[in-house]
């Protein structure tokens, strides 16, 4: 329906204005930025600085002099590689925003961030073609109930139309998405707004400043129409707005801006806004609505099951261990206040710093709604909850992201291996999406994360903090081999010395079991042929070969039965029949017709629809199965394809499988079987081991 409204009088919004600018000051604030790679994140965090004037000078990205992306890794490739946290005030009100890196691979920051934050400020580029990318960031957001905005960025000079990209954008969330401001245009070029609450239009005239102007004729049908779009969503949760629209009754300004803030913070709407952090233009509109409709940090705790009352608490979301620094834990404040000295969870807190990127700035102590960097809190993890007595508890921590790409790690000078270990544990308590330990099967020291940017960002921080020269490279495949035909093999140990010889001998029955048995060893010994206080000495020694069988790896799915054997009363031994033991396996395996078993995996990747097609032959070409594929659950517009793959082609996957997606694509997997593996493939890789060992 549409509805006629009236103009109002600038006196009349001149008042409703002043009266939001006299709102009462608010406990401090967080807010994290989140958004796609190069969106304009950083710049964004920027411009938002400098419009608080918490800057002396604004800095840029491609200048490498901005408050976020201080660190050596950050400035090589010009893109956030962890959270930067910045703390300032806006008209009287204390914020900290939380600057996330836009790497799918990095996105373990950015829950962190949102698990602490009372808002979020999601940034996207303008054009539809470009919105699939916030998908994982908006499902995220979904997930945990964070409110947020969106700001489309870079709507300076370009010819993208906004309501496009809400539309979208709409696609990808099932909250209503609402348009705050239209743009006004010269040619086809953004020039400025027009707010749909205030019914005012701005010129931008650069460096964040905008000229009040009246609205453009062309655009007062626009005004009303899309104002009109804006009012009936908010009536959809609110019955009193919704009788007045019925009634064409006009809502009052205030009560629009109340509605605004009440379904913001309900996580009922997302309302979107648009600008140009390089040009600042847009930026203190944006910041205008975050202050008066932000949700207050009891809100928050109250939205994360944190009870109002009780002993200070506070939840660990970052840790950083600084070469001069020492350990930092970044922190929010649920409630009560922190002093310097304080004790939490049984260690002593020595420093309290507001952060200004890197800038640490003392404080005496830390009230509800700060978010504070901890000195030299011992023994404290990432989702940690902090307070005097210990026992307090705050929000569930979402677990750690599924790695789906892994390094095979050593150092390059053995005396640094014990260095090495170290210094990674440190990094691992600060990036909670790596996972570092050795390999069972292959023996190798594994790295795991999020794809190869990841792990090579984590190996340059050993080199610029630790000075530590590491050597990488894909993990070995964990093969097996097993046996196709039983054979019967008879083997004898006998040395004869001075003194005491050795002396073992045993018949064996070597058979092959169905895939995923494992071993089994039996003995039908009758007679005493073989004394019972040996035949655990010939297990020993059929186990021991089978750690490395015919083909040079380890042995598995057969079945050893000591059939036979004979014994000497002076020269056996537990050492003789070990030793006879692993003969008989040495001399009997290679007749068993031993094959190569490869490990396969289950698979199962998600992907955009639109490259879906492209994912299959993907995996078709890394000699993979499908299974089939269906709708993503609750991802309009991606598909899950589920396949079976051998390990081996999974090693990589992830880099082409990004590659193909625009960078957005994954999978997760688990083992499944070990399957036979034969034809110039396995032969090369025997060949393989064979001139490694």
């Amino acid at each position: 329906m549409s509805f006629a409204w009236e103009r109002r009088k600038d006196e009349d919004r001149s008042v409703q204005e002043e009266k939001l600018a006299a709102k009462e000051n608010s406990a401090p604030r967080c807010a994290a930025i989140v958004g796609p790679y190069l969106s304009g994140k950083t710049s964004l965090l920027e411009s938002m600085l400098n419009a608080c004037g918490a800057l002396s000078r604004k800095g840029s990205v491609g200048d490498g002099n901005t408050v976020g992306d201080s660190s050596p890794e950050a400035r090589a490739r010009g893109m956030s590689v962890e959270l930067n946290v910045a703390s300032a005030e806006y008209l009287g009100e204390e914020w900290t925003f939380i600057d996330c890196p836009g790497s799918v691979e990095l996105a373990q920051e950015a829950l962190n961030a949102m698990m602490v934050a009372d808002v979020a400020v999601l940034v996207v580029d303008p054009g539809a073609e470009k919105a699939i990318a916030a998908t994982r960031a908006m499902k995220e957001l979904d997930r945990c109930g964070l409110p947020y905005i969106i700001f489309i960025n870079k709507m300076d000079g370009v010819e993208a139309r906004v309501k496009a990209t809400l539309e979208a954008l709409q696609g990808l969330t099932d909250r209503p998405l609402v348009l705050r401001e239209i743009p006004i245009r010269d040619d086809d070029n953004v020039t400025g707004h027009v707010d749909l609450v205030s019914e005012r239009a701005y010129k931008w005239s650069g460096d964040g400043a905008s000229d009040l102007i009246e609205v453009p004729a062309e655009l007062s049908g626009r005004t009303e129409e899309e104002r009109t779009v804006l009012l009936e969503a908010l009536a959809d949760f609110n019955d009193d707005l919704l009788v007045q629209l019925l009634e064409d009754v006009i809502p009052g300004t205030e009560d629009v801006y109340e509605n605004l803030s009440k379904d913001l913070q309900d996580g009922s709407i997302v309302p979107v806004f648009f600008g140009s952090a390089e040009t600042e233009s847009g930026i203190k509109r944006l910041m205008k609505a975050l202050r008066h409709e932000a949700p207050e940090v009891a809100l928050t705790a109250e939205r994360q099951g944190i009870e109002a009352d009780g002993e200070t608490l506070a939840q660990a979301f970052k840790i950083y261990n600084g070469a001069t620094s020492g350990k930092l834990t970044f922190a929010r404040v649920w409630r009560g206040e922190l002093a310097d000295g304080t004790s939490l969870n049984g260690s002593r807190v020595s420093g309290i710093f507001k952060m200004m990127g890197l800038q640490q700035n003392k404080m005496s102590a830390a009230k509800a709604g700060d978010v504070v960097a901890l000195g030299r809190v011992e023994d404290v993890k990432t989702g940690d909850a902090l307070s005097p007595s210990g026992d307090a508890s705050a929000a569930d921590w979402p677990e750690p992201v599924t790695p789906v790409y892994a390094l095979a790690i050593h150092a390059g000078h053995r005396d640094d291996e014990v260095k090495m270990a170290t210094a990674i544990a440190k990094i691992i308590e600060e990036d909670t999406a790596l996972i570092y330990g050795p390999n069972p099967d292959t023996g190798e020291q594994v790295i795991r994360g999020q794809g190869e940017t990841h792990l090579r960002i984590t190996l340059e921080r050993l080199a610029n903090r630790n000075k530590l020269e590491v050597e990488a490279q894909l993990p070995q495949v964990a093969y097996k081999e097993s046996i196709r035909k039983p054979v019967s093999q008879h083997a004898r140990h006998k040395k004869q010395s001075g003194g005491h010889g050795q002396f073992g001998d045993v018949h064996v029955e070597i058979k092959p079991l169905p895939r995923g048995s494992g071993f089994q060893f039996t003995d039908s010994i009758s007679g005493g042929v073989v004394p019972k206080q040996y035949i655990p000495a010939v297990e020993h020694g059929v186990k021991e070969f089978l750690v490395r069988g015919p083909l040079g790896f380890p042995v598995v799915d057969v079945a050893v039965e000591l059939t036979d054997g004979q014994f000497h009363a002076v020269d056996s031994s537990d050492q003789a029949f070990k030793t006879a033991g692993s003969l008989a396996m040495r001399e009997g395996m290679p007749k068993c017709s031993p094959v190569l078993l490869e490990p396969i995996f289950e698979v199962r990747i998600s992907v955009p629809t639109e490259f879906t097609s492209r994912a299959q032959r993907l995996i078709s070409g890394r000699r993979g199965q499908i299974l089939g594929f269906e709708p993503k659950d609750g991802w309009t517009g991606w598909d899950e394809v589920s396949a079976h793959m051998p390990e081996s082609e999974t090693l990589d996957l992830i880099n082409e499988l990004r590659s193909l997606s625009q960078g957005i694509a994954s999978f997760d997997y688990k083992f499944d079987r070990l399957q036979e593996f034969s034809g110039k493939e396995a032969d090369d890789v025997v060949a393989q081991r064979a001139e490694a060992n």
